[in-house]
């Protein structure tokens, strides 16, 4: 098994959405930024989820914390809730 590479699942991230108009107010307006749009996909090691399965797994808290201002924002709280779920190894 290979263990996840956390800053490779963030940058995927980053690189995911940099392409948003910021500042965004909710999940629906990231989605044409996405390559794949809801089927846009992180992998790193034995680590791979849709954009979608991102937000389950990640508790769901990124709705709450909108508006986001830059894709960076975005991939942390997204990190931090996948590390916090136990789908991410802790750095």
């Amino acid at each position: 098994m290979a263990e996840p590479d956390v800053d490779e699942v963030r940058r995927q991230l980053i690189d995911a959405f940099e392409g948003a108009d910021y500042p965004v107010s909710n999940p629906m307006e990231l989605l044409p930024a996405l390559p794949n749009g809801p089927a846009t996909t992180f992998e790193s090691g034995d680590f791979e989820m849709s954009v979608m399965e991102l937000q389950s797994a990640s508790g769901g808290g990124m709705q709450e914390r909108f508006p986001y201002d830059s894709p960076e924002e975005i991939a942390d709280d997204v990190i931090e809730g996948l590390q916090d779920a136990g789908e991410l190894p802790e750095n």
